[in-house]
């Protein structure tokens, strides 16, 4: 396990810190703005990061992705954006609190202006969980950031596989967790930026119920052929996780 930093933690206001249970690794978030949730966890389970790769994650929030994805593979650096200041704040102090400051840099910056934040064919891997809802679909909350990380006020699904494309080597590789009931848009996005779909599981909140997930993996210049894995079955019964869940996520 690894050592914890012994540098005084700020917190500011009703900030609080959660144990990721990997690698003795932490995180702070702020429970009246906006916490992670499983989908990033299972996001961070399906992509696959190489000995060795970079990765930009859009849309990092508290940092959750790039913390997860240094702690469960090789890669050589993670690089997360985030628009709303308060949150890369926060991921900049979690990353300094697990001392992986080598490891991961956190910028705050607006995705649609990625020509200023990175270079272009820069990354081997792309990972993003970005906000499900159009502007105009589904109720708002009225706290502003956690309306910007559910609805597509600062960006949209275009903007994120735009500029994810770009930030992509070729034959890199771009994961993504969003709803089923955009995945034809998803598919058509992917396409129209030179992103072919090569992978995808369908998340199930229960085995008799409808999925409320999709994880995906597209290839820059890849040839079409898609992989549908199995169902990935979240809770066996209420309150009780299936056991891939717990062997695979560590739930």
């Amino acid at each position: 396990m690894k050592n914890q930093s012994s540098m005084t933690i700020e917190l500011k206001g009703p900030e609080r810190i959660d144990d990721l249970q990997r690698n003795g690794y932490r995180i702070i978030q702020n429970p009246e703005k906006f916490c992670f949730g499983m989908d990033a966890v299972l996001l961070s389970g399906f992509c696959v990061v190489k000995d060795g790769e970079e990765v930009l994650d859009i849309g990092t929030g508290t940092g959750i992705l790039p913390i997860l994805l240094q702690a469960k593979t090789k890669g050589k650096h993670f690089t997360g954006i985030e628009i709303q200041e308060e949150s890369a704040d926060m991921a900049r102090r979690s990353v300094a609190m697990n001392d992986l400051t080598d490891a991961i840099d956190i910028l705050c910056g607006d995705i649609r202006q990625g020509t200023e934040l990175f270079a272009q064919d820069s990354f081997h891997v792309v990972v993003s969980n970005p906000p499900y809802m159009k502007g105009t679909h589904g109720l708002k909350s009225e706290q502003e950031p956690m309306s910007i990380a559910r609805h597509e006020i600062c960006c949209t699904l275009e903007d994120v596989i735009a500029q994810g494309s770009r930030a992509l080597r070729d034959k890199g590789r771009f994961y993504m967790v969003h709803r089923p009931f955009r995945l034809v848009e998803i598919f058509e996005t992917f396409r129209r930026h030179h992103l072919e779909p090569k992978r995808m599981r369908m998340v199930y909140p229960y085995a008799d119920k409808e999925p409320n997930m999709v994880l995906i993996e597209a290839v820059k210049g890849g040839r079409p052929r898609l992989k549908v894995d199995k169902p990935l079955i979240v809770f066996q019964e209420k309150g009780k996780y299936t056991q891939e869940i717990t062997d695979l996520y560590g739930f």
